[in-house]
C-alpha cells in the first residue's frame, strides 16, 4: 500500500514571519492526521524557521523547492544538499515546470540533481508533464516517457521507490484548470506502466506518483481516489493554511 504524500510548494512566497503564522493555523487546523505524508515546502529564506516551528511534530515533513548537483565551491547563488540536510529538510523538489520553463533545466540536469539529493540521503520529487501544445497534438506519452528516462537514468530501484513522481501538466498549474481524474490517471497509468519498463513491475508498484495543477480541495477527493495517484503537489491553494489541511484531510480516501 502506498501511503499518499501532500506537499506544499509555496514557491516565492511566504517570509519566515508569514511562515510561522500559517503553521500556526494549519497545525491546529489538521491535528494529527497521520493517513496521509504531509510536506511543507517553503523558499530557502524559511525553511530554517519552518523546521524549527515543526519540531517534534511527526506527521509533517520539511521540504526545499530546489538544490545544485554540486556538493560545493563557486557556484553562487546555489544551495547544497549537505546544507539541506543541516537544515532537516526530507524531500527535494526537482525540474519543477517553472525550472524548466523559466530556468531552461533538463532532464539531463534534472537528473544529475537527483543523484546528488539520494546522494545525500534527500528524497527527490521529480516533477514532469506535458505542455498543452503537446497534448494537443498527441505527444503526452512520448513527453512522459522521455522525462521519465532522462531524468531518472542511472537509478536504482532502491532510489527509484524512495524517490516521488510528481505528474503536473503545465497547462493546468496556476491557470484554474485542472485535468480530470480521468485524465489524470490515464497519465499516472503510463508512467506507472514507464517506470516498470526501466526498473520492474514490483519496483514500480511501490513508486508514488502525485499529481500537481490546480489542486482545490473541492477536487481532491475525486482525484485521490484513482488508483494510480498517490499524491498531489499544491501550488496556489497551499498558501491558505485551512484550504491546505482540508486538502490534506480530503486525500485520505481509500
Amino acid at each position: 500500500m502506498r501511503k499518499k504524500i501532500i506537499a506544499a510548494n509555496w514557491k516565492m512566497n511566504m517570509t519566515c514571519n508569514e511562515a510561522e503564522s500559517f503553521l500556526d493555523t494549519f497545525l491546529r487546523e489538521v491535528g494529527q492526521e497521520d493517513h496521509v505524508e504531509i510536506v511543507i515546502i517553503p523558499p530557502f529564506t524559511a525553511i530554517a524557521k519552518v523546521s524549527e516551528r515543526l519540531g517534534k511534530v511527526q506527521n509533517v515533513k520539511v521540504g526545499a523547492q530546489n538544490m545544485s548537483a554540486q556538493k560545493s565551491g563557486a557556484f553562487t547563488g546555489e544551495i547544497s544538499a549537505a546544507m539541506l540536510r543541516e537544515l532537516f529538510v526530507r524531500y527535494v523538489v526537482l525540474g519543477h515546470s517553472e525550472r524548466r520553463t523559466l530556468f531552461g533545466e533538463t532532464d539531463e540536469v534534472v537528473n544529475k540533481k537527483a543523484h546528488a539529493a539520494h546522494e545525500a540521503s534527500l528524497k527527490p520529487i521529480v516533477c514532469i508533464g506535458e505542455t498543452l501544445e503537446q497534448r494537443d497534438a498527441g505527444k503526452v506519452e512520448t513527453v512522459l516517457e522521455t522525462q521519465i528516462r532522462g531524468s531518472l537514468a542511472g537509478l536504482s530501484a532502491k532510489e527509484l521507490v524512495e524517490t516521488v513522481i510528481a505528474y503536473e501538466p503545465v497547462w493546468a498549474i496556476g491557470t484554474g484548470r485542472t485535468a480530470s481524474p480521468e485524465q489524470a490517471q490515464q497519465a499516472h497509468a503510463f508512467i506507472r506502466k514507464t517506470l516498470a519498463a526501466i526498473s520492474d513491475q514490483s519496483t514500480a508498484d511501490k513508486i508514488r506518483i502525485q499529481y500537481g495543477g490546480s489542486v482545490k480541495p473541492e477536487n481532491t477527493t475525486s482525484l485521490m481516489s484513482q488508483p494510480d495517484i498517490d499524491g498531489a503537489l499544491v501550488g496556489g491553494a497551499s498558501l491558505d493554511p485551512r484550504g491546505f489541511a482540508e486538502i490534506v484531510k480530503n486525500s485520505s480516501v481509500d
